[in-house]
């Protein structure tokens, strides 16, 4: 049954991919900061911002470590189970996945190991400049990756050989492409926005303990300077994205609103019911707001918005019969999680910054409480924006080019699959415990280690100690 066989690759993919990003915003964020926190030590030589370096660098070796296992696994994938699509896009692929493996991983993980032994033994400088490598590296892995998950939401830069296959004839398009301009801010703010969010959960809840208060409020503060220019910011970015994509993938934004048939202006429901099928189409909105649909969509006051019934018989035109519509519930709820959520982050950020700038954040335990908490919504956030992006593209697995239902292998079995997909779920399960214990163990009986490792005598600047 090649339809179920698909449906079963397309859930071992998401359960990968979905499970793989839960970590990537970790780390790029967490390195970015570890980074800010190791150039303060070196600007000031106050041990204390070196003992905060120890002890979140712990934190991401740990994201990190967890990460790189489940990341190969999505690499093994695009030969296993979609040979077709992987036969399909060799030739634009290749070049960013390459790139990403050669240049982007190479450089995090070689400068990685130099930074985590490198303490004590290279000068300051040197093992600064280490960490900021990493912190590049994990910046250019995502755009690699961005480039070519790009090219599926819109190709650019190729041509068909002779075969009937796009091969790549233009790379700065690649570079250029709009999706990918907006899409990589987006992921980058994100990152962001985890890492501190995620820096800010551990000072908070050091902070509500009254332990080693002075060290985490200087991480708070941190990590506040970083939240709320990256979160402001955020939105703006979104909202650019959401005006490119209902450009190129108009369907994709219709169905975020379950908006059926076209309008000038639209409006944008708050919260709706019913409305998620062809066959229910009439939905129960709740608090339609006016305007703000034409807003995010077209980036003007009236703008149109084409609705699902008329781009599906706009589609079944231009490509042949077949179903265009994605899964509009995924879509509806998926924009909702991430929008409501990150106006809640704002909030949060706006409100840690008042504290901060009162110089209350460290005796707010309502604050404190509230931002442990809020480590769990740059997650959902990630998780939902990955399912808009994703989901909304379907039934293409490259838009306009090929469809999902055509690009898995026809050599592998549903049995295969069932069987490997189990493996690997049982497998995530006991790595995201492993994950959890570990970066919630460390998190609060660590800082005893970074303290004993922050105190020791440092290397001489101008002689290096090594050691075979």
């Amino acid at each position: 049954m090649p339809g179920v066989t698909n449906d079963l690759a397309r859930w071992q993919f998401a359960t990968t991919s979905i499970y793989h990003f839960l970590f990537v915003p970790v780390t790029i964020g967490l390195a970015f900061l570890v980074a800010v926190l190791q150039t303060a030590w070196y600007r000031t030589d106050n041990p204390d911002y070196k003992r905060m370096t120890r002890f979140f660098g712990t934190l991401l070796l740990i994201n990190v470590a967890i990460g790189v296992v489940t990341g190969l696994v999505q690499e093994f994938e695009f030969g296993m189970n979609w040979s077709v699509y992987s036969r399909f896009v060799g030739g634009v692929f290749g070049a960013p996945l390459a790139m990403e493996g050669l240049l982007a991983f190479f450089l995090e993980s070689t400068f990685l190991g130099l930074w985590l032994f490198g303490w004590n033994r290279l000068p300051k400088r040197v093992h600064l400049a280490t960490i900021w490598a990493v912190a590049i590296g994990s910046m250019l892995s995502a755009m690699f990756i961005l480039i070519a998950n790009s090219w599926m939401q819109h190709p650019v830069g190729y041509k068909f050989n002779k075969a009937g296959d796009p091969v790549l004839n233009n790379v700065w398009a690649l570079f250029v492409n709009p999706t990918f301009v907006w899409g990589y801010a987006h992921v980058i703010l994100a990152s962001l926005i985890t890492g501190a969010l995620v820096m800010l959960a551990v000072s908070a809840w050091y902070l509500r303990k009254q332990q080693h208060v002075e060290s985490f409020h200087r991480t708070a503060k941190v990590a506040l300077i970083a939240l709320i220019p990256a979160i402001v910011i955020q939105l703006s970015v979104g909202n650019q994205l959401g005006v490119i994509e209902a450009h190129y993938q108009p369907m994709k934004i219709a169905a975020a609103e379950a908006q059926w048939n076209s309008c000038k202006p639209c409006s944008f429901s708050a919260l709706q019911f019913g409305g998620f099928s062809q066959s229910d189409q009439n939905a129960t909105q709740i608090i339609p707001i006016p305007h703000l649909l034409s807003v995010l969509a077209t980036g003007t006051w009236n703008g149109p918005v084409t609705g699902l019934n008329q781009l599906q018989t706009q589609y079944q035109k231009q490509y042949g019969p077949g179903d265009y519509i994605p899964n509009v519930a995924i879509q509806y709820w998926s924009m909702r999680v991430m929008a409501y959520l990150g106006s809640l982050v704002l909030l949060l950020a706006l409100w840690g910054g008042w504290l901060l700038h009162r110089r209350k954040v460290g005796s707010s335990r309502v604050f404190l409480t509230i931002a442990v908490w809020a480590v769990v919504t740059p997650f959902l956030m990630n998780t939902a924006g990955w399912l808009l992006t994703e989901s909304g593209r379907q039934p293409w697995i490259v838009q306009g080019l090929q469809k999902t239902a055509v690009a898995n292998s026809p050599s592998v079995s549903s049995t295969d699959i069932i069987i490997s997909l189990t493996v690997f779920v049982l497998s995530y399960i006991l790595l995201g415990a492993a994950d959890l214990i570990l970066m919630l163990r460390y998190s609060r009986h660590g800082f005893a280690q970074a303290d004993a490792e922050a105190a020791e005598p440092a290397a001489d600047a101008a002689e290096p100690v090594l050691t075979y």
